[in-house]
């Protein structure tokens, strides 16, 4: 990407697109487009044609997205299907329309089917059943993987899909009901100190495997392969290392400074039982994440407790 490229950030507000923003602005980029979604519905057909033909980006991040948890996915599920299909089906074509030099789909490792093998390459795509609570946003996001190729194949358009493992990190959501599982025990192991609670509750056995990437270490792996990938198919991006969900819980409890127990409420789905990417192709293309799991979370809670200090969480 050319220093002076004009870069639109699609969700540039979320922890992802705000990640990618700051690396990109460190590296030194300026020339940015953003818009947020009050001003620009990327739902709607024709404000996305009407703003792609305005500003003409040269390349695009397509970050934006509507997500959630296992609660959230499964409650709402035509939402999840419907709001995903329409915003990237929106960038992607007008991207196309507009001739951009380059587009990155920014997708989730839960496309991957529930019982494949460990850890998940990129050719397990479609070759089993999907985890049936997060099925409308994995088969959004799987489309959204085909156009980018389907797009490629038909119009020589250089668009690209990577799929982020599960991330933490700046600006993430700390929504009660629609945070992620690593957000929602910070924010409940740091309520239940707070008001000096006996324990807290974990949905399921504890005994699920989960993977997880600091957003500032996916932001660095987008822009190295933004400079140094242009291939059909989709680029894993995680740190190839799991831990439980007990194991998790105890670490942040560890570090928000919880002395209170931990009980798991058996009778809640444990979801996939674990999803560990492989980041072979990744390493193989020259790089490495650098933030280790309790160092990350660290990073985080402090980001929790200013946020919590500005204004209400």
């Amino acid at each position: 990407m050319e220093i002076g490229a004009k870069i639109y950030i699609a969700g540039h507000r979320g922890m992802v697109g705000s990640a990618i923003h700051r690396k990109l602005v460190k590296e030194g980029y300026t020339n940015f487009i953003t818009r947020t979604s009050d001003t620009l519905d990327l739902r709607n057909q024709q404000q996305v044609a009407d703003f792609f033909d305005q500003e003409k980006p040269d390349y695009v991040f397509l970050a934006a997205a509507k997500v959630g948890g296992i609660v959230a996915n499964n409650t709402y599920r035509a939402e999840f299907l419907y709001d995903n299909l329409q915003i990237q089906n929106n960038v992607i074509h007008n991207s196309y329309l507009n001739e951009i030099k380059k587009l990155m789909f920014l997708g989730s490792s839960c496309i991957y089917p529930k019982l494949a093998p460990q850890p998940l390459k990129e050719e397990y795509l479609l070759t089993g059943l999907l985890e049936p609570t997060n099925e409308p946003y994995a088969i959004a996001k799987i489309a959204g993987i085909k156009m980018c190729d389907a797009y490629r194949a038909q119009y020589g358009c250089n668009f690209i899909s990577v799929m982020p493992t599960n991330l933490y990190g700046y600006n993430d959501n700390y929504h009660p009901q629609n945070s992620h599982v690593l957000p929602a025990l910070i924010r409940r192991f740091h309520e239940a100190k707070e008001h000096s609670l006996p324990e807290v509750t974990i949905w399921g056995t504890g005994s699920p495997k989960r993977e997880f990437l600091f957003a500032d270490d996916l932001a660095s792996a987008c822009y190295y392969l933004m400079q140094n990938y242009n291939e059909e198919g989709l680029v894993n991006i995680g740190t190839g290392e799991d831990i439980s969900i007990k194991d998790l819980a105890l670490l942040i409890k560890g570090i928000v400074g919880y002395n209170g127990q931990i009980q798991f409420d058996t009778t809640k789905p444990d979801g996939t039982p674990r999803k560990l990417m492989d980041v072979s192709k990744l390493q193989s293309k020259g790089w490495k994440h650098t933030v280790e799991l309790e160092e990350g979370i660290k990073m985080a809670y402090q980001d929790f407790l200013n946020k919590q200090k500005n204004s209400s969480v």
